[in-house]
């Protein structure tokens, strides 16, 4: 469970609702870096984030156990080496890979003009090998000089997501010049801002589970190439042992500020028409601040997203989700769609079981 935060008491006539809504309104550069009792009840309001660390947030990072085809570096030089193999591990890789890529190695490694022309179909047959069991064996990588984080992990006898991490860092270390590395941390603390580094497709959620909460949160996106929405992801599930996380936890995404979604449930992966409502495209500026409300109602499988800009205006509902098979307790997810994306979120508050089932920010 993450650490939460004591907040100080409020008295005099500062109800619960008034001090809820006061958050809600609070400016950009205000931090609320503690939450904490509402009421004699007993409700509580909690500060998800502290502007100083990542403490109760969990990363996972897409290109720590796949290769896209942006990480073939040169694809002609590796399919030369895998159509004529100089060694153990070079052979092996050779002989895991699908038929039909092998017939495709001659074409590839010939395309010298064009030295990325097979990128796609080599990064995923890598992805089916790392994913298959385990790649190390002494024999094979008796050449291959090991970086210390890829030896550390070694000795810990990974298993399931930990497993394919070092199945990618052991080709990596063997294949240099023909595979990017991947990088350490999706995201980092950035002047008392949570921020996305760019690095690849991955999200970072909560260590607890919710169900029918009330968000609120600061966002602006920095800069994208390619580019795309900041996204918040709910009813996810949550990985659990060795399993491998699904793609974005297999929640459901609104893309913030402007109102965009889709649907990462399993069997699904579409933009979900039929159960979103678009009630308005705002006119905001992705790279200014914006204060978002997204208010989820996990027994009937219902979320509504609020939009106001600038921060302490007040918002416009934008967005309606409704089905009531996605309703689930789970962690919630910021993602980072895509490499190349750059945004940063601040003042994260959330309030669980609302008693009130409306949007506070809309006036």
């Amino acid at each position: 469970m993450p650490k939460r935060n004591s907040l100080k008491s409020v008295s005099g006539d500062l109800t619960r609702r008034t001090f809820i809504e006061a958050i809600a309104f609070t400016a950009a550069g205000c931090a609320l870096s503690h939450a904490g009792k509402m009421s004699a009840q007993g409700d509580t309001s909690i500060s998800l984030f502290d502007g100083k660390t990542l403490e109760g947030w969990i990363q996972v990072q897409n290109s720590s156990t796949a290769f896209s085809e942006e990480d073939i570096l040169d694809a002609s030089s590796l399919a030369g080496r895998l159509l004529s193999p100089s060694g153990a591990l070079l052979a092996f890789l050779r002989d895991q890979l699908p038929d039909a890529l092998r017939e495709q190695l001659p074409s590839i490694a010939a395309a010298k003009t064009e030295p990325q022309s097979g990128r796609s179909p080599l990064a995923h047959g890598l992805n089916k090998i790392i994913t298959g069991g385990p790649v190390y064996e002494a024999e094979r990588f008796a050449d291959v000089i090991l970086r210390p984080g890829t030896q550390a992990l070694l000795q810990n006898d990974p298993r399931g997501a930990a497993l394919i991490h070092l199945n990618r860092l052991l080709l990596e270390d063997a294949l240099p010049s023909e595979l990017a590395r991947s990088l350490p941390s999706g995201w980092i603390v950035q002047e008392g801002a949570m921020a996305s580094t760019g690095v690849g497709r991955g999200v970072i959620y909560t260590e607890a589970d919710y169900r029918s909460f009330r968000l609120l949160f600061s966002v602006r996106h920095v800069y994208g190439n390619p580019d795309h929405a900041a996204c918040v992801l709910f009813f996810c599930s949550r990985p659990h042992g060795d399993d491998l996380p699904l793609d974005a936890l297999g929640g459901i995404q609104f893309q913030v500020p402007t109102g965009g979604h889709w649907d990462y449930r399993p069997g699904r992966n579409d933009a979900g028409d039929a159960e979103f409502t678009r009630i308005v495209k705002p006119a905001v500026d992705q790279h200014d601040w914006s204060r978002i409300e997204l208010l989820v109602d996990g027994a009937n499988g219902e979320a509504r997203l609020a939009v106001a800009q600038p921060v302490g205006s007040a918002a416009t509902e934008v967005a309606r989700f409704k089905d009531p098979a996605a309703a689930r307790s789970g962690p919630i997810g910021l993602q980072m769609h895509n490499g190349g994306l750059f945004d940063e979120y601040k003042d994260i508050v959330i309030e669980v079981d609302p008693p009130a089932d409306r949007l506070i920010t809309v006036k």
